[in-house]
């Protein structure tokens, strides 16, 4: 255990440079009487660690010291060729590179290690899109993430949803991959006063297939200090699914039909229905209410349950139900 902690801190000061005991702590997890102990375990290890007195401070490695990539165990090996998705890095133009970047990984493992990651590169495969969907067609993705590294401002445009055309001025901030599709979070170049906050345009997600031209701009723009991409992308997910979810049916469900409303439905906003339903009844049934996009999107979805549910409100809904099955009925007659 702590010679994977010395490890840990031998890296995070050759990835991340100076650092202070307290950052270092909370890094790891422990005391920072540890990060003291340990500090001195790598010294004398031969580790040319030295630190820097004041409140500016902190320890850093000797300038040009790099540690071999020799520390990963055969489960860490394994996981870095998991998390390589050929699908993506080609769409990125990062097909060969990420190639190569494979093959002087392999090289530079130990054998116990290198077996490892050969067996998991051969029986895993990650797959992004979803079953009876492809991919999009992202004509423009290299140029986009080629404009996020180099902070290049772009104007393109771009089918807003009721494919209306616009044109953009945007800051593009990053790239994201989700579901097969891949988004671009960027700023307005000239956003409206509304949408500034503390001197800041906020940031806007748009999807790259959507775009329908694309030119680079001269010049660069200056990333806002202290933006994470990932944070800001697990928000806006947190509040898209808010947002999408206006209304509340309320539906009793049969035994034995939980997977396929799961299914119909989402996992997630079954579970959670699941976690506040009572007992079921005598007959087994589940009283449930469940966040819907809005009723007339819900009578499709639960229409897909036949039998297996029985809508209860709100009115309209079940009024809509009742309706679309007797039309059925007389169709079928």
């Amino acid at each position: 255990m702590r010679a994977s902690r010395l490890l840990s801190l031998l890296l995070l000061l050759q990835t991340r440079g100076r650092m202070t005991a307290p950052e270092l702590a909370a890094e790891l997890e422990v005391s920072v009487r540890t990060v003291y102990r340990d500090v001195e375990a790598l010294s004398a290890a031969g580790v040319p660690v030295y630190a820097d007195r004041g409140p500016t401070g902190g320890y850093q490695l000797l300038d040009g010291y790099r540690t071999r990539l020799n520390g990963l165990t055969s489960e860490e090996a394994s996981s870095l060729f998991l998390a390589g998705l050929p699908g993506p890095a080609a769409e990125l133009g990062l097909a060969d590179v990420a190639a190569t970047a494979e093959l002087k990984l392999l090289a530079a493992l130990p054998p116990e290690p290198r077996s490892h990651a050969s067996r998991m590169r051969e029986r895993f495969l990650l797959d992004v899109p979803g079953w009876y969907r492809s991919a999009d067609d992202v004509p423009h993705l290299s140029e986009v993430a080629e404009a996020v590294w180099g902070q290049r401002p772009l104007h393109m445009t771009y089918r807003r949803w009721g494919r209306q055309e616009v044109d953009r001025v945007i800051h593009p901030y990053g790239l994201v991959l989700k579901g097969g599709s891949w988004y671009m979070v960027a700023v307005p170049a000239e956003a409206p006063p509304a949408e500034v906050v503390r001197g800041e345009a906020a940031p806007r997600t748009y999807r790259v297939a959507r775009i329908l031209a694309l030119e680079t701009l001269s010049g660069r723009f200056q990333r806002p200090e202290g933006f994470e991409l990932s944070a800001f992308w697990r928000e806006y997910a947190k509040e898209f699914r808010e947002r999408m979810y206006t209304a509340e049916a309320v539906i009793k469900l049969a035994p034995g039909y939980g997977d396929l409303l799961a299914y119909t439905m989402g996992a997630d906003v079954v579970s959670a229905a699941m976690a506040g339903a009572g007992d079921p009844d005598a007959e087994g049934w589940l009283t449930l209410r469940v966040p819907v996009e809005s009723i007339t999107h819900a009578r499709w979805l639960l229409l897909r349950m036949g039998a297996g549910v029985e809508v209860l409100g709100p009115p309209e809904l079940r009024a809509l139900m009742c309706d679309t099955v007797a039309e059925l009925t007389k169709m079928y007659e």
